[in-house]
């Protein structure tokens, strides 16, 4: 049985990924019984579509995969914590729980500016871990975010 550690670590090589091709570097992949089943990275600005975040790129990944949009019992681990947006594709795909890196103070809603998967009438609850291989996720947006401002 994977670690958390070890899938947060694959997901940081998608970040990789996105930072190579200029996007904000954050990585997902989703997991169901210790197998990945999708894979994602920040992809907005080449696709020209606001909602490539890394979390819903796995998801598409993982219901073409499976032919189904409903993942129940699986675990998604991201690189940064997801934004409200992800929060609620994740709640829809039933995803059993996520894992974050890094905290997003500017659009975290998870655990930072808003409790996105406690919010009244959802019909699904996901569960959390925050803060698997923080250091290491803040530090690859960090150095993106300083070469970036030159």
């Amino acid at each position: 049985m994977h670690t958390d550690e070890h899938w947060m670590t694959q997901a940081l090589a998608l970040a990789e990924t996105a930072a190579g091709q200029g996007e904000v570097p954050v990585g997902a992949v989703l997991v169901y019984s210790d197998e990945l089943i999708g894979t994602g990275w920040n992809q907005p600005i080449g696709r020209h579509d606001p909602s490539a975040h890394a979390e819903v790129m796995a998801l598409r990944d993982a219901g073409e995969q499976r032919g189904n949009y409903r993942l129940a019992q699986s675990t998604l681990y991201v690189t940064l914590e997801p934004c409200l947006m992800c929060v609620g594709a994740l709640v829809h795909a039933r995803v059993e729980r996520v894992v974050y890196g890094a905290a997003d103070p500017k659009s975290g809603a998870v655990d930072t500016c808003c409790t996105g998967f406690e919010l009244p009438g959802l019909n699904h609850r996901v569960a959390v871990s925050a803060g698997v291989l923080a250091d290491e996720c803040g530090e690859l947006l960090r150095r993106f975010f300083r070469a970036r401002r030159g």
